[in-house]
């Protein structure tokens, strides 16, 4: 849908929503909130460090921890859609308008919340000590030593 906008067109794809979301086509070349615009190299580098990283990652996670394999999916997908952005055109397309007035009024895009939402994963599984995403292993008996008579 992008391909089709202006840069700093703003699109309404749900009327009743305009005051919360809309689409606007913007570029950034920097971070998150558009931090350090200059070092766009510097994040394209990093963001093939995390792909290469989350791939021999991936395979160390243990069976049963499908919360932590989510995790990495979605930011291998963020990460991966952003670096492949800037290769191709030297800057991040962002066009999810979200607005909390008078908080938030922040332009970014699907990679972005994919990023958001994983590391937020992690970041409560290793806050709560979470075993929900572990497999649950049987309780063996307790031998009991034989009886004598």
């Amino acid at each position: 849908m992008t391909s089709h906008m202006l840069y700093g067109e703003t699109v309404i794809p749900v009327p009743a929503l305009q005051d919360f979301l809309t689409l606007t086509r913007s570029s950034n070349t920097g971070a998150a909130f558009s931090l350090l615009p200059q070092a766009g190299d510097l994040f394209l580098i990093i963001a093939l460090v995390m792909i290469a990283a989350i791939f021999l990652f991936y395979r160390c996670i243990p069976d049963g921890h499908w919360l932590e394999r989510i995790a990495l999916g979605l930011l291998l997908g963020g990460v991966a859609g952003n670096a492949l952005d800037r290769l191709r055109l030297g800057y991040v397309v962002d066009f999810v308008h979200l607005q909390l007035r008078p908080l938030v009024s922040n332009v970014s895009n699907i990679a972005d919340h994919s990023i958001v939402i994983g590391i937020g994963i992690l970041f409560v599984i290793q806050w709560t000590g979470s075993k929900a995403s572990t497999p649950s292993t049987p309780q063996q008996p307790e031998e009991t030593p034989p009886v004598k008579l």
